[in-house]
């Protein structure tokens, strides 16, 4: 069991804060007392695996500022508070990609980067797609990108796809197979 920490909030902005947590260190004969851990505190996110009724998947190539360049991923976005993840899944494939789906599955949930963040990403299956106007927000340079399985697959096999979120969502949809309504990818 973790003790409860002492915490200092050092960042407050509009998508995460960040704490600074000082805890008795769990192996004080190393010399030190009390041990520091900076933390980000994030709403938690969720990620849109979309397929078309001709199975090709819809992607985005979404220009990443952390990165300098544009990564191919799939949809996503941060929740609202008191948001309910399946509406944001909904939301956020409508605004980045111009697809409104008749249904959307979870399919599961993952900590990003539990190593300084608590960030849930929330991944969700969406199908029955029916083409709507896309709404970018301001600042947001989104191309969207039609790909079949087999080419994402290669893609991920080549390196090319670098976005953890991406990994981890196909690698879910993958494992749950004709159980999703999508069926196998």
């Amino acid at each position: 069991m973790i003790p409860e920490p002492q915490i200092t909030v050092t960042h407050s902005g509009p998508v995460f804060t960040v704490e600074r947590l000082r805890l008795p260190h769990p192996r004080p004969e190393l010399g030190e007392p009390t041990m520091v851990k900076d933390v980000v505190r994030h709403p938690g996110a969720v990620a849109v695996i979309a397929v078309r009724n001709d199975s090709q998947l819809v992607l985005v190539r979404n220009r990443r500022i952390a990165v300098g360049r544009a990564l191919l991923e799939f949809c996503a976005g941060k929740l609202e508070r008191g948001e309910d993840p399946r509406a944001a899944a909904a939301r956020e494939l409508e605004e980045e990609t111009g697809y409104s789906a008749g249904r959307i599955e979870a399919l599961g949930e993952f900590f990003t980067s539990p190593g300084f963040a608590d960030e849930r990403m929330h991944v969700f299956l969406a199908t029955e797609l029916r083409p709507v106007p896309q709404r970018l927000e301001p600042g947001e340079e989104i191309e969207v990108v039609l790909m079949q399985a087999s080419e994402l697959e290669q893609a991920m096999a080549a390196g090319s796809i670098e976005d953890g979120k991406t990994l981890a969502a196909y690698l879910l949809w993958k494992l749950r197979g004709d159980r999703a309504t999508g069926g196998r990818p």
